[in-house]
């Protein structure tokens, strides 16, 4: 298994509290790797929200050859951040770890967002292509407002790594996962969280319907639905296209990815949509053991369990910062001072979706409909 942490917040906070947390998680993860999203950033970010992001890591070589690629396709460099490297023992470093932040071509300036969320998701792939043989250029985002960081080793040894518990970088969303080696190599594209134009998730668990999952999307055409060194990209995939190609509000990622019986349809008020995405999405439906957190581009954080085998997942807090974590004692790391009494563990119906600033938790039941609310 691996360990998740997630925290959403009215205020700006440090990943450190992440990862802090995933020390007190440390049984369920080996040290084998973590990834960190950062979303609403604050500090040197805070007021370059508009522009794109580019995180990643690269050797000198790839440096050179990434320049290139965005200087020749109009990019505009407006900003450089990179972590103050503190060496320690067991990690490797890598010649640079960066996140860049671009102004757009010229040519993009008065063109939609979705043109623009195209030629970053579409420029991202090709970087990353330039440098998958021989890993000197790995790109994890591109994106306004998004920052990514991913490598192998403990996380809390990968924090000092880094220099964030000394760093000005802040956020109003975090979500870290510590991994645990299990069914793959150590990859960093397989390190959650995962991200597509303005939707993440990362998963603790093992998608065993990868096969039929990865199938139906890579069967659409669409270029962003590609890579999937992990069989928990896919939920990434799944929450962007119910959400951004088909349009459907949040809660029908639940059906589309637990649906559930005919009889249970039959007592929805909405049976036809139901029925519908049980049709026509069967393919996408997950088999387990996962708890699924995720974030959509408003800064609305989630978590899902599977319908059968459920992995370990408590979300609690104050309001204006909650946690969405795989174990209590990791909640209690992040918030101590919540009421534990109102901790919720989202069960196979269930649905727990804390809106953006964390000013409120809400419980979707895929029988009951809004079961909780807490504000």
């Amino acid at each position: 298994m691996c360990r998740l942490a997630a925290l959403t917040s009215e205020e700006y906070i440090s990943p450190m509290e992440n990862i802090l947390a995933l020390e007190t998680m440390k049984e369920g993860h080996d040290g084998s790797g973590m990834g960190l999203i950062l979303k609403n950033l604050g500090g040197e970010f805070e007021e370059l929200k508009d522009y794109p992001i580019l995180s990643g890591i690269c050797s000198k070589d790839g440096l050179h050859a990434m320049d290139d690629y965005l200087n020749k396709a109009g990019f505009k460099l407006q900003y450089t951040w990179t972590p103050k490297i503190r060496p320690r023992k067991g990690i490797v470093r890598r010649d640079y770890y960066f996140a860049r932040v671009y102004d757009y071509p010229d040519e993009y300036r008065d063109k939609s967002f979705e043109e623009k969320e195209d030629l970053l998701l579409r420029t991202r792939i090709a970087l990353r292509k330039m440098g998958e043989a021989d890993e000197s250029i790995i790109v994890f985002s591109f994106y306004p407002d998004i920052l990514t960081l991913k490598e192998v080793g403990d996380p809390l040894e990968l924090g000092e790594f880094f220099g964030l518990d000394n760093s000005t970088l802040k956020a109003k969303i975090i979500f870290a996962q510590g991994r645990q080696n299990t069914n793959y190599a150590i990859n960093l594209y397989a390190c959650h969280p995962f991200f597509i134009q303005g939707y993440g998730s990362m998963t603790n668990g093992e998608n065993t319907a990868f096969v039929p999952i990865r199938e139906f999307l890579t069967g659409k055409g669409f270029h962003g639905y590609m890579g999937y060194n992990s069989d928990s990209e896919v939920f990434t995939h799944i929450l962007h296209y119910t959400c951004r190609m088909l349009g459907l509000p949040l809660i029908y990622y639940k059906d589309v990815i637990t649906p559930l019986k005919a009889s249970e349809i039959e007592e929805r008020e909405d049976r036809e949509v139901v029925w519908h995405l049980k049709t026509a999405l069967r393919p996408l439906c997950i088999d387990g053991p996962n708890c699924v957190i995720g974030f959509t581009p408003d800064g609305t954080c989630f978590m899902v369990q599977d319908s059968k085998k459920l992995r370990p997942g408590v979300v609690g807090g104050v309001k204006g910062k909650y946690a969405l974590m795989s174990e209590e004692c990791g909640l209690d790391s992040a918030i101590p001072e919540r009421d534990r009494s109102l901790d919720i563990f989202p069960m196979k119906y269930d649905m727990v979706i804390v809106s953006p600033e964390a000013k409120e938790v809400r419980v979707w039941n895929q029988r009951q409909g809004w079961t909780t609310t807490i504000s």
